[in-house]
């Protein structure tokens, strides 16, 4: 850099200023539990304010069982805790999360939930979450980012235990996509005939009302045992 050595400073502080300001806005947008101007105008809203467990409550319940607490920015699971929905609705939408598992973790997430059962899974497909390396032989359509017990993911994406994975799952009427990691690893279409064969020949064919629902919650199953926490939680409808 040509110049006198006052102007060469000042050019210094000018740019160094300005990888600091750019350096502190990168990191405002990668905040967990935030959404920036962008995203807010995208049409996306947080489910989790990283904070309190505000817009939760259980399955069947009007409150948030005691084992589910907002800690340090996740919504963790601490105890006996059960599955937990949103205190809203969605019919069409996209969804992302990020969740950690401690090793032998076992969880999922439900999409358009209704409570016409004592069980939530018995109600509404299934996201997969789980250790890959799980204590119990797994099927297929067992492991991380399967559509439960019917569509298995093309491949194993997922990060070593104890580290954050996304989730994206898309739900457009009966088309419904599972990302993990940015990869696309299950895609299937609701009540199309390879759909209805699927139900018919695993257990979920014992519950008419499996996966019917075209709107409901979205719900965080919490009835295993392990360490579970999930962050980012953010939502948007789409057509």
């Amino acid at each position: 850099m040509k110049g006198s050595p006052s102007f060469i400073v000042r050019a210094c502080v000018v740019v160094l200023g300005g990888a600091a300001l750019a350096a502190a806005s990168v990191a405002a947008q990668s905040m967990p539990n935030t959404l920036s101007a962008k995203e807010r105008a995208e049409g996306w809203r947080l489910l989790f304010d990283g904070k309190t467990a505000a817009g939760w409550r259980g399955y069947k319940q009007q409150t948030l069982p005691a084992g589910w607490k907002a800690i340090d920015g996740a919504l963790t699971r601490v105890g006996q805790a059960g599955d937990i929905v949103t205190v809203d609705e969605f019919g069409n939408f996209e969804l992302t999360l990020e969740w950690k598992l401690a090793p032998n973790g076992n969880s999922g997430v439900f999409y358009r939930v209704v409570e016409d059962d004592p069980v939530m899974w018995h109600m509404a497909p299934e996201y997969q979450i789980i250790d890959n390396a799980y204590k119990e032989p797994l099927k297929p359509g067992q492991y991380a980012a399967a559509n439960y017990d019917l569509d298995p993911p093309s491949r194993d994406v997922t990060k070593p235990i104890g580290s954050w994975n996304l989730t994206r799952i898309v739900a457009r009427g009966a088309h419904v996509e599972h990302w993990l990691n940015d990869v696309k690893v299950v895609e299937y279409e609701l009540w199309s005939p390879d759909w209805e064969a699927k139900v018919k020949a695993t257990k979920f064919n014992n519950w008419p009302k499996f996966g019917r629902a075209r709107r409901g919650y979205i719900g965080l199953q919490g009835d295993h045992e392990g360490a579970l926490s999930f962050r980012n939680i953010r939502i948007r409808e789409v057509q």
